[in-house]
């Protein structure tokens, strides 16, 4: 594939994500040829949370996941229907933005920052990256699209570029100050409705594997095979969503976690979110249709939609597996870091947690975020094995 013309003949122009093709075989990711340098004009927009850790060790996971997600949704609202890559990280996102829009994400950033803040007393870091200075430092922002479902793509990264910024932002560069006290972003949508999503295979295995430096990249490639293909096995792993949807939770269970995402002070605001979920409880209790809302298609839906495995300059999956899976998976890992092809980390845990942005419960291009309900992606990249 000529990525080189397709750079310069979408060099200018803002929809250059929607014009990708759209891949859905999830292994064909590992291919270096799909992917397409993004434009040079463009940014990389970043969040990272201060002491996630610390964070998580208190039980505020799903507070880490919300403010993470935050990112994704306020974007998305400030953008109405412009499509954007975006990578959910679990206590973190990032995203890449057009020129045009260059502006409109640093305002997002600090407000998101503001809120992460006023909202749970987080520390976020946020931080914009052109990827020309990404580029001038040896490293490229690649891009490819993947079709959870007929509804939903989500953006892969390679090149290194993604992770390099995420190391610079970690050290205080193309820091974004965050916004003053109060200021509220658009976070219409994102919620947090459903139950933990309790393994049925055992455990709850959040994994992330990236290449060693100067490792064999087809040695990489086939390693991520190798990983698929077990999680492919329906004996011993599954993706960590039932096939018939996630467990409903109460109608006001985590409603405090919600209701800081609407306009502090707002209390008919907040009395009116109770009412939403308590109506949407009843729809999905009774399973059925009213207006142009059916809760089953929409059930249905959401488990297709899921974002469970993403491909951003490695691996990273959260995947309900045995306990044999999960021994046979570290001990291939552990085998791959040995002869220098893989960095990894793996955290195990016993239920899941799923963060939703929902612009429009009457739509069908929904996305839900899935991690490891005690500390998932977070805790395996602190698991990173480091190179011996």
């Amino acid at each position: 594939m000529d990525t080189g013309g397709r750079e310069a003949d979408t060099q200018d122009h803002a929809d250059f994500y929607a014009r990708l093709p759209v891949f859905e075989q999830f292994s064909r990711l590992t291919e270096p040829a799909i992917y397409t340098p993004l434009p040079d004009g463009w940014v990389l927009g970043l969040s990272d949370i201060v002491k996630s850790t610390s964070a998580i060790a208190a039980g505020r996971y799903k507070e880490v996941n919300t403010a993470a997600a935050s990112l994704i949704a306020a974007l998305a609202n400030r953008l109405g229907d412009q499509d954007f890559p975006f990578v959910f990280g679990g206590d973190g996102a990032s995203f890449a933005v057009p020129p045009q829009q260059a502006d409109n994400a640093r305002e997002v950033l600090a407000s998101v920052a503001a809120w992460a803040q006023d909202a749970f007393g987080f520390t976020l870091r946020v931080a914009l990256v052109p990827v020309s200075t990404i580029r001038a430092e040896g490293y490229d922002v690649r891009i490819a699209r993947f079709a959870a479902s007929h509804d939903v793509t989500y953006a892969m990264f390679s090149g290194g570029g993604l992770a390099y910024a995420e190391r610079r932002m970690k050290e205080g560069a193309f820091a974004v100050p965050s916004a003053p006290p109060g200021t509220w972003p658009d976070l219409t949508g994102l919620s947090c409705r459903f139950d933990e999503l309790r393994s049925e295979k055992g455990i709850i295995l959040s994994l992330i594997v990236i290449p060693a430096p100067g490792g064999d990249q087809a040695a990489f490639t086939r390693l991520v095979g190798e990983i698929l293909s077990l999680a492919d096995n329906p004996e011993e792993a599954r993706r960590p969503i039932p096939l018939n949807g996630p467990p409903l939770a109460g109608p006001f269970k985590g409603f405090e976690i919600e209701a800081k995402t609407v306009k502090q002070g707002s209390l008919a605001a907040k009395a009116q979110l109770a009412v939403k979920r308590l109506i949407a409880f009843l729809i999905f209790k009774v399973g059925q249709p009213i207006g142009g809302f059916d809760p089953v298609r929409y059930q249905d839906q959401l488990v297709e939609n899921t974002d469970f495995r993403k491909f951003d300059d490695g691996l990273r999956m959260t995947l309900d597996c045995t306990a044999a899976l999960a021994d046979r998976l570290e001990s291939m890992l552990a085998q791959a870091q040995e002869n220098g092809i893989a960095r990894y980390g793996l955290h195990r845990q016993h239920a899941a947690l799923m963060t939703c942005f929902v612009p429009s419960p009457t739509r069908s291009d929904h996305v839900h975020f899935v991690d490891g309900a005690m500390g998932g992606y977070a805790m395996a990249a602190r698991a990173l094995k480091p190179v011996a």
